[in-house]
């Protein structure tokens, strides 16, 4: 069984995630593109384009102002343990270990606009 589970608005990227072997998500070039297109917009045109508020577009804008590869643990952060919003309480990621994390590799995905489909392991900026 695969779950897929929609992305969330809110991310977390202030909190340390624990050690663990990492991965690059396997759309990262076509997420490269999408930043590139991103960063011609005006902020008043991601909020347009987005559906969202003022605030969010100025956070966005910034976020893809500062995206930059290679993605590693200094500036990038494990997709389940980034996410957070309704669906993420639940799976309450902080709590998982090690074992839980490999399930989860195999059974469990994050969609996100940006990076297409996310595994657990899956390095994202925000």
């Amino acid at each position: 069984m695969l779950a897929v589970v929609s992305p969330a608005k809110k991310l977390d990227f202030e909190t340390d995630a624990p050690e663990m072997a990492v991965s690059q998500p396997v759309f990262l070039d076509d997420t490269e593109e999408l930043i590139e297109v991103a960063r011609k917009k005006s902020r008043r045109d991601l909020m347009k384009l987005m559906g969202i508020s003022e605030n969010l577009a100025d956070l966005n804008y910034q976020r893809f102002a500062h995206f930059s590869r290679p993605f590693d643990r200094t500036n990038a952060k494990p997709a389940v343990f980034a996410f957070r919003g309704d669906t993420y309480i639940g799976l309450d990621a902080d709590t998982m270990k090690a074992k839980d994390i490999d399930w989860a590799e195999d059974h469990f995905r994050m969609l996100s606009g940006l990076y297409g489909l996310l595994k657990p392991r899956d390095l994202m900026q925000p």
